[in-house]
């Protein structure tokens, strides 16, 4: 029988410099993709106004990954609770009309000076809490008074509240990364396809509530039969990765971010990246997001408890998650949800938060369980 040793040691940098390399990717594709948009924005005064905040942002979050990379992640589950709580008083405060931003209909951020996304930060310490109160409960997991309905209790409170903004792109990357993480801490088969079945009516319901919802789904299931209206942006999409072909039109030279496809600094830039590098180099963008998967599966497996295994596991899950969801929208195989690519698209509240969560991964894999 294996006995194994838990000691500190130096966190996995492979985490590390793969997201930096990431990142610093993005700042290439953003000041290609938004330069159009800059121009317009600004009166040509600054074609590079956002790979320039961009690179503030980016080294904001490696100063954060590098100083959480060194806090035990043990001390998260002590408070995990008060991070939640505060996480909520955030989520309203969006609602509130001194701080409270809004744009396009949304209720997505707090204008504290600089911009917030409650959401974003949601991301984290919902994930957070959830892992605490399923370690705490890893001997009543196949329970349903005790694990299932109290889970679907939490998940309804905090989507309910993002529903309200709505942020439904972030919504669906918490609920998918809860959803993981519940089976990751042991939960029954049964209680995983009950609560899959669930979540399926509740989608189905929502989608039907409204009909500008229901329009934008019928336009998924047929781009083609709506260019200009709902289905202008998948269709530019579609324009932009095909015309890449499978080596590319060359960097700098897409056509579709002249203002033919919405958002191509952001929720759209995976297709600004395939219509420049084409296929044969827009490959390389997912085996990232792969590797950066298997690099932290291996720290969930060496983690040396319950708690660090499933927050492993989560963080793991909600970065790729969200790299799926966007891709996949890009390529008309979801619907468009407007999330961005974890480390490549620009938005300071996404970028940060992502070094967040890699900064606790870090630490995790710093206390990795040996095999001797």
């Amino acid at each position: 029988m294996a006995k194994y040793l838990t000691s500190k040691t130096r966190p996995d940098f492979k985490i590390a410099l793969l997201t930096i390399a990431m990142s610093l990717f993005g700042l290439v594709m953003i000041a290609s993709s938004s330069v159009v948009v800059a121009y317009e924005n600004f009166a040509g005064k600054s074609d590079y106004y956002y790979v320039a905040h961009q690179a503030v942002y980016l080294l904001i979050g490696v100063i954060l990954m590098l100083v959480l990379s060194a806090v035990d992640y043990h001390k998260y589950k002590k408070i995990s609770l008060f991070l939640l709580l505060g996480t909520l008083v955030l989520l309203v405060a969006v609602f509130l009309p001194v701080i409270g931003s809004s744009a396009k209909g949304a209720h997505r951020w707090l204008d504290l000076g600089f911009s917030l996304q409650p959401s974003e930060i949601a991301k984290v310490t919902f994930l957070i809490y959830l892992c605490s109160w399923l370690d705490a409960r890893s001997d009543h997991l196949n329970r349903i008074e005790k694990s299932l309905i109290p889970f679907v209790i939490l998940l309804g409170v905090i989507s309910f509240l993002i529903i309200a903004e709505p942020d439904l792109g972030t919504l669906t990357i918490i609920i998918a990364t809860s959803f993981i993480v519940f089976f990751a801490a042991g939960a029954p088969i049964w209680h995983m396809a009950s609560l899959a079945g669930f979540l399926l009516a509740v989608f189905a319901v929502f989608i039907r509530s409204k009909s500008y919802r229901w329009e934008r789904f019928i336009t998924f299931l047929n781009p083609s039969a709506e260019t200009l209206g709902s289905g202008y942006h998948i269709n530019q999409a579609f324009i932009a990765v095909s015309q890449g072909g499978l080596w590319g039109l060359g960097f700098g030279k897409s056509i579709q971010k002249m203002r033919y496809l919405p958002e191509p600094h952001t929720d759209s830039i995976f297709a600004i990246i395939c219509e420049e590098l084409g296929f044969f180099r827009s490959i390389f963008v997912i085996l990232a997001y792969v590797y950066l998967f298997v690099l932290g599966i291996s720290v969930a497996k060496k983690a040396p408890d319950g708690f660090g295994k499933i927050l492993a596991v989560g963080i793991t899950s909600s970065i790729v998650v969200q790299a799926l969801i966007n891709i996949a929208a890009m390529l008309g195989i979801i619907p468009l949800t407007g999330v961005t690519l974890p480390f490549i698209s620009y938005g300071g509240s996404s970028l940060i938060i992502s070094f967040i969560q890699i900064g606790i991964l870090l630490n995790i894999s710093r206390q990795a369980k040996n095999e001797v």
